[in-house]
This record gives structure tokens, sequence and C-alpha cells, in this order.
């Protein structure tokens, strides 16, 4: 389950609308009632914490995002602007390597879409969303 503290609008999640798995995109978080308004791609809905979930992060969602990929020394390094994310073997996204300018963090557990959008925005100070 997602802490509410780790969201944030703008936050790509997945959000179970009456029994249907959709992509949603957060627009407000409130503490109080410990719950998220989402844009499902229908309408804007608050859903309570136990009907959200992260979407891991992979080669699709991170071609969604923006990034373009190459393969070197047998991992998979994306790149976006000046950013960079290396991962050890393509589709094997349990160790993260990322960097931006000297900011470089390692993370050895897999990340959710919502982490990676944070970790974006904290380091280069620029949201990380879907083109559109």
């Amino acid at each position: 389950m997602i802490k509410l503290n780790d969201l944030k609008p703008g936050d790509i999640i997945s959000v179970n609308d009456e029994g249907v798995e959709r992509e949603g995109t957060v627009v407000r978080v409130n503490h109080e009632d410990h719950c998220v308004l989402v844009n499902n791609g229908i309408q804007e809905f608050w859903y309570n914490l136990d009907e959200v979930k992260s979407i891991p992060l992979d080669d699709h969602q991170l071609t969604r995002l923006g990034f373009s990929s190459e393969v070197v020394d047998g991992g998979v390094k994306y790149k976006k602007d000046s950013f960079r994310l290396v991962t050890p073997r393509q589709g094997d996204f349990s160790h993260i390597d990322m960097w931006w300018r000297e900011d470089r963090r390692h993370f050895n557990f897999p990340l959710g879409v919502h982490e990676l959008q944070n970790l974006h925005l904290s380091m280069t100070k620029i949201p990380l969303e879907l083109p559109g």
C-alpha cells in the first residue's frame, strides 16, 4: 500500500475503480480524511488508500515518461535530458542507480512510477509527467 505522505499532485498511480483497475493522476491529497483525489481518465474521484496502488517502474513506463534507453555493459541506461537512470540488466529494476549533475542515488529495491516522479522533482526541481 502507498503511504499518503508519498503522494503528490501529478503522481501517476493505479486505482481500483469499483473493481476495474485504472491508471490515474493525483490531483490533491487530503491528509485529514486519508484519501486522495485522482483523475482516473473518466472523472476526478476521491479514493481511500486501500483503493490506490503503485505502478511498478519498468521499461514501458520509462518510455512513456519520455526516457530513451541504450544498452551499456549488460545493463540499460535510461536518459531524459541530463537525468540518468541505470539498471543492471534489461528488465531488472531491483537495483537502480540514478543521477542528475552531482546528485547520485542508489536503490536496491524496485521503485514505483510515483516514487521516480518524486525523486526526479526533488533532484531536478522539474516535474516528471507524461508528454502530452
